[in-house]
């Protein structure tokens, strides 16, 4: 079959996701390439959108020129071609991954090659859009995964209405953020919305029948009754091209600090890439490391040093004046190290917890729930490694100023 060469382009960029719309805004001369159809959109919003919150066209990026539906089946390197799926070839000056991750699907009796109906991943906009098509009041939903994604997506079916199970294996919510006490808090915001948690809980498989889940199988023999399942059980970085590529990969695609690959002609971004051992996997790092290389690219001097990210959480509650929503901020490490410092405040009638952990003399990471007026100086000082002002006080720390 013959195909057909296009005009090379500088940049190649493929992946139309938030680190590649990001690039694209920024470098001239650039052709990016997404496997979706939809134009590039801010993930982080999908949970909103789940909860009929915002339309999807709300959470549109800025427009960026994109060959949409079309995916890379191979890259070339001796010749610095990419060959798409749709018979075409793109010559590139230089390449950019931003191929972004792939949700894990656990290995569960039930679930083969080809997801039942009403089992979904929660990823992409068509995720997003085909759960939400799904959901009715009253409907049975199992979410599995109590990570970020997984909190955020039983929040919405909750407030679309479905009577949600959210069934965990670690032993509290979000183990990557927060600490037990403030997990303990969400937790109770989860169950005053409705949503019931089940934590140190072990999913074994998927009862199916006439291809639909009827049921999720635990570890102990019970069974969560299930018209729907939401698998949140994390994300894996898409490396499968550059594997065959032959380039540098690990957990990710293995980037130096101006996010070049072991090609000096390709680089890699976003969820796929590995930055000091590092796969970040969250907007934040995403954003950054795009914008570093524009520089990069743009003959600039830059360096990518890493990323220190906070996590934000907003829980709206259902339309009733009677539950209020839940702020959530989390950054660093939570979990104190032997000779650490921990300042923790909690007034449970306000519903307000504070707790940071002092290293040394630096911030080594905290967590505020409720009332996050001090998160700002905090999460300041925390991202420039700065060291503490000798006078000021722990417990000040905490304060809405941060104590500076």
């Amino acid at each position: 079959m013959r195909t057909r060469t296009e005009n090379t382009a500088r940049v190649v960029v493929i992946g139309a996701g938030m680190a590649g719309a990001r690039l694209a805004a920024r470098v001239p001369d650039v052709t990016v390439i997404g496997e979706e159809s939809h134009a590039p959109y801010n993930r982080v919003l999908l949970a909103e959108v789940l909860a009929g919150r915002y339309p999807a066209d709300v959470i549109a990026l800025p427009p960026a020129e994109v060959r949409r539906g079309v995916r890379v089946v191979r890259i070339d390197r001796a010749d610095r071609l990419v060959h798409c799926n749709d018979g075409s070839v793109v010559h590139y000056g230089r390449l950019v991954l931003a191929t972004g991750s792939n949700p894990v699907l656990p290995p569960l009796r039930g679930l083969g090659n080809t997801m039942p109906d009403g089992v979904h991943a929660f990823r992409t906009l068509d995720d997003c859009m085909a759960l939400r098509a799904s959901v009715r009041p009253g409907v049975s939903a199992v979410v599995i995964g109590g990570g970020l994604l997984g909190v955020s997506a039983a929040r919405a079916l909750a407030e679309c209405g479905a009577q949600v199970v959210l069934a965990h294996q670690g032993e509290h919510l979000m183990e990557r953020q927060l600490d037990a006490e403030s997990a303990g808090l969400l937790r109770s915001h989860l169950e005053s919305l409705g949503v019931e948690v089940h934590t140190e809980c072990r999913v074994r498989g998927l009862r199916c029948a006439d291809g639909a889940v009827r049921a999720v199988e635990l570890a102990d023999g019970y069974e969560l009754a299930a018209e729907i399942t939401v698998l949140a059980c994390g994300v894996r970085p898409r490396t499968g091209l550059a594997q065959a590529a032959g380039l540098e990969v690990r957990k990710g695609v293995v980037v130096d600090d101006e996010l070049r690959t072991s090609d000096p002609y390709i680089h890699a971004v976003g969820d796929c890439a590995e930055h000091r051992s590092t796969v970040y996997g969250l907007a934040g790092p995403a954003l950054e490391q795009a914008d570093v290389l524009a520089e990069v690219l743009a003959g600039r001097p830059a360096r990518y040093e890493g990323t220190r990210a906070l996590t934000r959480l907003t829980l709206n509650g259902p339309a009733d004046p009677g539950t209020a929503s839940l702020d959530l901020a989390a950054f660093g490490d939570s979990r104190p190290l032997p000779g650490d410092d921990v300042i923790r405040l909690a007034d449970a009638t306000r519903g307000a917890y504070r707790t940071v952990v002092v290293r040394g003399d630096r911030l080594a990471g905290g967590v505020l729930l409720g009332d996050l007026a001090a998160v700002g100086t905090l999460a300041r000082t925390w991202q420039d490694d700065a060291p503490l002002p000798a006078e000021t006080s722990l417990l000040h720390l905490l304060t809405n100023d941060g104590g500076f």
